[in-house]
């Protein structure tokens, strides 16, 4: 029997001026321990005057974590972080009770053409800590933990797994793995891992059990002390997971909470604007339908 419960494939996605592959949430499967989303954007060439432009919108209740390939994004938020996010490095704000935010190209690229590639995650907050004050971090590509191990190139993103922990300040047990092998081999991990997870296919193939895996497809295992796999050289993957919160989420839109009235709350507050915009931003999302 496969130790995969679930295949999960990329679906084209709408976030305002730019399309990404969806793979969390997913109809049969709406969170692998507490990562809630994730988003692949690109990789997407952009030509003189266009760009990546995300209007200021809302959180709650969550983490995004973004991780790039390719190209480079601004970020401003009402916590006053202003900062350039480029390969390699992680952004991680913590949305807590409430922050708004925006993503654009960096003004020195607009004229010029590009490509933007890379990650975007949503990782819910425990109970206790969803409506923490909203909080902000950066950490360098240096910073992240990187080894290699018999032709297999390892990157701990974030979390704390295989004898090693990131520096990025995650709020609960769970893990964020980048793995490139240099050859074709077996890899195996489950002793080394806990609570749920699920592997990315960015670049690539996984063989499992008699069964080859592409790019742009999410593998969920059932059993993740059974997880191996082997990997072509070449390829490129993503681990990730963690301890599942033992009490249900909800996500409407932008938000996420354990309590629907928290998410109608959200939703009368952004609607009535509530919610303060980043500085020098004037523009925003509306919510879907108010447009």
């Amino acid at each position: 029997m496969s130790n995969i419960s679930l295949i999960v494939p990329e679906r084209a996605a709408d976030i305002g001026n730019f399309m990404v592959g969806r793979l969390l949430p997913f109809r049969q499967k709406r969170s692998v321990g507490p990562f809630v989303f994730i988003d692949h954007m690109g990789p997407a060439k952009m030509g003189a005057g266009k760009s990546l432009d995300v209007l200021p919108h809302p959180h709650i209740g969550l983490s995004t974590l973004t991780f790039l390939f390719e190209g480079a994004i601004m970020h401003r938020d009402t916590i006053g972080s202003e900062i350039e996010i480029r390969p390699g490095e992680v952004n991680w704000m913590t949305a807590g009770k409430g922050v708004v935010h925006s993503e654009r190209t960096p003004d020195y690229l607009r004229l010029a053409e590009k490509t933007l590639h890379g990650l975007q995650i949503w990782v819910a907050l425990p109970l206790e800590l969803e409506e923490t004050e909203p909080s902000f971090a950066h950490i360098d590509a240096l910073d992240i933990p990187c080894w290699e191990s018999d032709g297999l190139t390892i990157k701990l993103i974030a979390g704390e797994a295989l004898g090693r922990k990131s520096p990025v300040p995650v709020h609960s047990p769970l893990y964020f793995i980048e793995i490139k092998s240099m050859k074709t081999q077996t890899v195996r991990l489950g002793d080394e891992l806990y609570g749920e997870s699920g592997l990315y296919i960015l670049e690539g193939v996984v063989r499992s059990e008699g069964n080859s895996f592409e790019a742009k497809q999410l593998l969920v295992a059932k059993d993740i002390k059974m997880c191996s796999f082997e990997i072509e050289a070449g390829s490129s993957v993503y681990l990730f997971g963690g301890e599942p919160f033992p009490e249900e989420r909800y996500i409407d839109w932008n938000w996420v909470s354990s309590r629907k009235e928290r998410l109608l709350q959200a939703r009368e507050d952004w609607i009535n604007g509530r919610f303060p915009l980043p500085e020098g931003e004037s523009e925003f999302v509306p919510y879907p339908g108010r447009g």
